[in-house]
């Protein structure tokens, strides 16, 4: 039997004196990224994970008779929601795919009721923003800074280095995997393998509260068809958008289904609140489903879903309600920055970002 869910308490949380230091810089920094791409291109995008491959709406249905440690916060009832989707890959600035980088997913949940977390008062939605990986790449903001800088100054740098840097990556993170090993610096400089973006599994990495207790999220793949692509490798060699046309090939005509799952909090040591780059262990504690999200077949991209979702709607953890508060160093840092990177390309762009209200058709 698994140990009892640890209790939510304020406790958790340790904050760090240089906190609001590094939130400062991480603040510029997203800044420049943004100014950067937007001097060249005429189009302010988002800092991180600036190119979409998907923009979808589908269902989320809250799974009927959870344990009570399960039923909590948006998940304390049977219900079903309506979400909004986004697939995108991590870099500030828009590549072609065969420079292959890491993959996120965000969510967002509509018409969801409860007390809001600050800054998001009015509102009434839940964003869960999960990237493809268990861990977030280091342990604290101001590790995450020195390499979001480094990053910085790769913006708009020549394309085609990019791309021969990336194909001698990818290279030599198979060979790693192939002997057990993995590199997450291969992988977040151009080295990530090519699968297929709906064979992902997708985690939120760092923590958030879990009505009366903490827990990490995922999102993996349900359906069969989405199963199937788990072992599916893109060639993306001279295709600009191969991942977004993948997409498109199997929503065109199928629909799918993905399973959203938490890993509960039980250990403290073992499952660390502040250090975001430690994967808890699921041996004896897995990701256990709490909903089914359906996505039914579609357009998965157009530039008309690019205006209203890239360009008209954010996702943070901290759209959402107090009894999912995100916790730790790196959530905490997410709320200035993210805020502010919203307003500075809602000011370029020339319209604010909002949160959006159930519409027939994304």
């Amino acid at each position: 039997m698994p140990s009892p869910a640890i209790f939510y308490s304020a406790d958790v949380e340790t904050i760090l004196p240089d906190e609001a230091e590094t939130q400062a810089e991480l603040i510029e920094t997203f800044r420049s990224i943004i100014e950067t791409v937007h001097a060249d291109t005429g189009h302010a995008y988002r800092s991180v994970h600036a190119k979409s491959h998907a923009l979808l709406e589908g269902e989320m249905e809250v799974l009927s008779d959870l344990p009570t440690e399960l039923a909590q916060g948006l998940f304390l009832t049977p219900r079903r929601y309506p979400v909004l989707a986004r697939i995108s890959t991590n870099a500030g600035d828009i590549l072609p795919d065969s420079i292959s980088l890491a993959r996120g997913l965000a969510i967002k949940v509509l018409g969801v009721d409860g007390e809001r977390l600050p800054g998001s008062e009015g509102d009434s939605t839940q964003d869960f923003v999960m990237a493809n990986g268990a861990r977030f790449p280091a342990p604290t903001a101001k590790d995450f800074l020195k390499s979001l800088k480094l990053l910085a100054k790769t913006t708009d740098r020549i394309e085609w280095g990019k791309k021969a840097i990336s194909a001698v990556f990818r290279v030599t993170e198979k060979a790693l995997e192939a002997v057990g090993g993995e590199s997450a610096l291969l992988k977040s400089l151009g080295g990530y393998p090519n699968s297929h973006p709906l064979g992902e599994r997708y985690f939120s990495q760092a923590p958030i509260r879990y009505g009366a207790h903490i827990a990490k999220v995922a999102v993996v793949p349900l359906s069969a068809n989405f199963n199937a692509l788990s072992d599916t490798e893109i060639a993306i060699d001279g295709r600009e958008n191969a991942l977004r046309e993948e997409v498109a090939k199997v929503l065109a005509t199928q629909g799918g289904q993905w399973e959203l799952r938490v890993q509960l909090c039980r250990d403290l040591e073992a499952n660390p609140v502040e250090d975001a780059s430690v994967a808890w262990p699921e041996d004896d504690n897995p990701y256990v489903p709490v909903a089914i999200i359906t996505i039914p077949a579609q357009t998965s991209w157009s530039e008309d879903r690019a205006a209203k979702m890239d360009d008209g709607t954010s996702f943070s953890p901290w759209h959402g309600i107090a009894d999912h508060r995100p916790l730790g160093n790196i959530m905490r840092a997410r709320k200035p920055a993210y805020a502010a990177s919203s307003q500075f390309r809602g000011s370029l762009n020339g319209c604010p970002m909002h949160e959006p209200v159930p519409e027939p058709s994304v």
